[in-house]
């Protein structure tokens, strides 16, 4: 198949700091040649994933978020897949775009990554005139209250780049963004009443993020924890490798949290609250745990001692590999270019209920990679 790949104009692909749709779509692009697809990426000039590339911005657009750059970029991207068999676009603003009779020749799925909201489910409600919609977990799926999801995929990672570590660093490792909804200052606090250091690997760039930071979380930090803005690829896998757990105390509904996968891909547990896809990610008492609340997530420090790395690991290859990653949306492609008019058979996303876990109890179930 001839695959057009349209990423955001935001961040390089793959980024070279903060970011996480782009790895994905990085992946993605690499997991699809891999198989033997020609795949063709609309992205910024200064992206490096080594498939054929076209943009029209030579470096990234700043500020993020600009609608008007944002509609340039997706209009340029469209104008230049005209030789593909399809295209995935991982925008919001090009599938809205795409529902115009204008850009009608190619089949599109879309892939959302961020969350169903009151804002957004009008404009993915018209993407699925046109679109085939895919959501990145059941519980995101859920969220997205009659919008007709084609697939729930999972993402995936480049197992050959985060490789299995020994954990024997002495600290817990918190890696995302500065924001109150990531839970940092309950990761400064947990890693406190638990007796370890705490190793925070984040990005702080905007003005939310700077204030968040000096008003929440600066003032908890102590004399062991280390603070680290953006850490370049190297660094980060070897704090993933050495970490005791990956804390990741998330206070809203997540879609995925591709950190976690990634954790768990250099053998490291994860302790999480339970909200978002966590329980999908999370496989709790044998490759991490779901915490109740900051004293359970304590407590549970001390009872990572007893989850086997090898198992984490071992999830990871199952589960959340790009090569899977890759077939999964390699699969959905053939649905949707033998039926583009009916998306694949698409279905309204349930309500489907959360799930209920038991510390120390084993929780297998997990969504399937691809709905059906």
């Amino acid at each position: 198949m001839r695959i057009g790949l349209i990423a955001p104009p935001w961040v390089p692909v793959p980024p070279v700091g903060y970011g996480g749709t782009e790895v994905v779509v990085d992946n993605l692009a690499r997991g699809l040649q891999d198989l033997g697809h020609e795949v063709r990426l609309f992205t910024v000039g200064e992206s490096t994933c080594p498939v054929s590339r076209d943009w029209l911005y030579q470096t990234a657009v700043e500020p993020m978020g600009t609608s008007v750059e944002e509609a340039a970029h997706v209009l340029a991207a469209y104008e230049a897949l005209t030789e593909v068999d399809l295209i995935h676009d991982h925008t919001v603003l090009g599938p809205l775009l795409a529902t115009r009779i204008e850009f009608s020749r190619h089949p599109v799925v879309a892939t959302h990554h961020g969350a169903f909201t009151a804002e957004n489910l009008r404009i993915f409600a018209e993407i699925a005139k046109r679109a085939a919609i895919v959501a990145i977990s059941g519980d995101q799926a859920s969220r997205a209250a009659g919008i007709p999801i084609t697939a729930v995929i999972h993402h995936g990672i480049d197992l050959d780049v985060y490789q299995s570590g020994p954990g024997d660093g002495g600290y817990l490792l918190f890696m995302g963004r500065m924001s109150a909804e990531k839970g940092v200052d309950s990761a400064v606090r947990i890693a406190h009443a638990s007796g370890q250091p705490l190793l925070l690997a984040t990005k702080i760039r905007s003005a939310a993020e700077r204030e968040y930071f000096e008003r929440e979380v600066r003032p908890l930090l102590g004399p062991h924890d280390k603070l680290m803005n953006e850490p370049p690829l190297a660094s980060r896998l070897e704090m993933l490798r050495g970490a005791t757990a990956l804390i990741n105390p998330i206070m809203w509904p997540e879609p995925f949290g591709l950190v976690m996968a990634e954790a768990l891909a250099t053998a490291t547990p994860v302790l999480a609250f339970p909200r978002g896809a966590a329980p999908e990610i999370i496989n709790d008492g044998k490759t991490g745990f779901l915490c109740w609340d900051e004293a359970d997530m304590a407590t549970a420090v001390s009872q990572v001692r007893h989850i086997d790395r090898a198992k984490c690991r071992a999830a990871a290859e199952e589960r959340f590999s790009m090569q899977r990653m890759a077939c999964d949306y390699a699969r959905l492609y053939r649905r949707v270019l033998e039926d583009p008019s009916g998306m694949a058979v698409r279905h309204a996303a349930s309500s489907r209920g959360h799930g209920t876990f038991s510390r120390h109890a084993s929780n297998d179930a997990t969504l399937p990679t691809e709905a059906n």
